[in-house]
């Protein structure tokens, strides 16, 4: 049984759960309501809270007042993205250039779930996602009460893991909408334009969640790109890729996953360093090696022995992208790109390099170790491969689907192989973010840093393999790998509530965006017209064919690729 497997029998367990729990009446007794799989938890905690929070209510009308244009900036913006994602999808039936369903386009893959999407850590993802929504839906409930509107409760929304929140105002203050029963028994919805609340009022209450999602975006992004990521300096570039079984390495101890630092008295920063200095070396010689491990690094004592195995050289593959073009060719995990077209591949940024003059639709010629093989075992493998566009719709550059790792891998006369990750540039690559955000470039590899990362390989934090490349240094060195926790920590909350927000700008109802958007719209029609009756009908028919518009983006982004390649 594989993965998806699993979740789906655990999630009907659930649900077969909260359907027996409804029908006995238990969550209602709990002021839980249900709708599907989705429990929406209730609470009237926390007013008196709500009322001192809102008390200083000229800040809070500045605050929103400056979300509002904000909100309609994010609207265009994310509309644009779609139109161009949906052209580009569209051309692309006609020129069989239609990617095929991978994980980019998997429905769970949309939703911002820790451990759903896969994207996203469960642990720093599921941290951010209560920060992103305590902080949206505590800003509709605090303006509400500025604008003297009652919050008849707050929330979770639940699906075994939150997957949202709400404050739940009084909709016949906020939009004079109440329930009436008639003479017959019917219920039925009575709007009281008396008792709605302000166009100006609905805005500011709807734009403060928005707002204070780019806050705290910007607040965590500052701290991460600033004084965070200051705190972080490489260990070395070069780390033990494999350890020759009965080697005076392996009984020494060393093994594969170590960063090296150093050698007697050698500082270590690439495979080369280690091939320079053990050159000078005798056979049977006795070097101190000081290798890192969770930033613990120890001494090694290890007997050098004959050189005799051969060099891989080229781009190591850590992971091939499902779906992706490099997946279709054939590429596997630990596969050597060694040459593309005729550029060698020497260095990640050789490879990085290269594939930022692509253009999606350009064929390349890729040649690959197989993997265990060295050059003397066997021959370079060649594959033609076509490349994609990338699946954000973000990048102009062609998208072959590899995430790479380290460079080429050297063998040593210490009995061990040693390849290389640009710690160093990639450190330097993330610090130069904020200084590329005056232009479109940035704010894209922001939208696609944790997923596409540079060069396709995602930037999920310093995590696992990469987190041993890196060590913390000045105001962060006592604080040891709490350091990287806060890093990640402070990413994903910048990322999550970045993204948040811009998404809820979208104007399509129910989303805050779409209630501005036929808001505005209507007071537009209005000043036309001048007809009341007739200003509510278009608005609302507009901002219904706009919902439509983004509803069918996401269906095509989701669908189009097994439209084409069948499901």
């Amino acid at each position: 049984m594989n993965d998806t497997s699993i979740a789906l029998a655990i999630f009907l367990f659930y649900w077969v759960i909260v359907s027996v729990l409804d029908k006995r009446g238990t969550l209602e007794k709990y002021n839980i309501s249900t709708y599907g799989p989705v429990l929406m938890i209730r609470t009237q905690r926390g007013q008196d809270l709500l009322n001192t929070l809102a008390r200083p209510k000229r800040f809070w009308r500045l605050f929103a007042n400056i979300g509002i244009p904000l909100m309609f900036v994010g609207m265009a913006a994310m509309f644009l993205i779609l139109i161009l994602s949906d052209i580009a999808l569209i051309s692309s039936f006609g020129n069989n250039m239609m990617p095929e369903p991978g994980k980019f386009n998997e429905p769970r893959n949309l939703l911002l779930i820790p451990g759903v999407n896969e994207f996203i850590p469960f642990t720093w993802g599921l941290i951010a996602l209560i920060v992103t929504l305590v902080v949206h839906e505590f800003s509709h409930a605090i303006l509400c009460r500025v604008e003297d509107i009652r919050v008849k409760s707050m929330g979770l929304l639940v699906a075994i893991v939150p997957i949202g929140g709400f404050a739940e105002p009084d909709e016949e203050e906020l939009f004079g909408v109440s329930k009436e029963e008639n003479e017959y028994g019917e219920i039925r919805t009575v709007i009281d334009p008396d008792k709605v609340a302000t166009r100006n009022q609905r805005a500011r209450i709807l734009a403060a969640g928005v707002m204070s999602n780019f806050v705290v975006a910007f607040i965590a992004f500052l701290l991460f790109f600033g004084p965070v990521l200051g705190a972080i300096e490489p260990l070395s570039d070069t780390m033990v890729v494999n350890v020759t079984s009965g080697s005076p390495a392996f009984n020494a101890g060393l093994r594969e996953g170590m960063v090296i630092t150093q050698i007697d008295d050698r500082s270590i920063q690439s495979a080369r360093d280690i091939i320079l200095y053990t050159s000078t070396v005798e056979p049977n010689s006795i070097v101190k090696v000081h290798a890192a491990k969770d930033m613990v690094t120890s001494v090694y004592d290890i007997k050098t022995v004959e050189n005799v195995e051969e060099d891989i050289t080229g781009i190591y593959a850590k992971g091939v992208v499902k779906g992706s073009p490099a997946e279709d060719a054939g590429f596997e995990e630990g596969m050597h790109m060694v040459k593309i077209d005729n550029t060698s591949m020497h260095s990640a940024e050789d490879f990085i390099f290269f594939m930022n003059s692509t253009r999606p639709g350009q064929t390349i010629h890729v040649e690959v170790l197989p993997v265990n093989q060295t050059l003397e075992q066997g021959s370079t493998i060649g594959y033609d491969v076509e490349l994609a566009p990338y699946p954000n719709g973000g990048n102009e550059k062609g998208f072959l689907g590899i995430y790479y790792g380290s460079d080429g891998v050297k063998s040593t006369p210490l009995g061990i192989s040693v390849g290389e990750f640009p710690a160093n540039t990639y450190l330097q690559m993330l610090k130069s973010i904020p200084s590329m955000l005056d232009g479109v470039t940035g704010w894209i590899i922001i939208f696609g840093l944790p997923i596409i990362g540079f060069a396709g390989e995602g930037f999920p934090g310093f995590s696992g393999t990469l987190a041993q490349f890196y060590q913390p240094v000045g105001w962060g060195e006592p604080l040891g790998i709490g350091l990287f926790w806060i890093a990640n920590t402070l990413l994903w909350v910048g990322w999550l509530n970045f993204y948040v927000g811009l998404f809820n700008c979208l104007p399509a109802v129910p989303l805050d965006g779409g209630h501005v958007f036929r808001d505005y719209m209507q007071s537009f029609i209005l000043r036309i017209t001048g007809d009341e009756t007739k200003a509510q009908r278009l608005s609302g028919a507009i901002a219904g064919t706009f919902s439509l518009v983004v509803l069918a983006s996401f269906l095509l982004m989701i669908f189009g690729p097994y439209i084409v390649h069948g499901f």
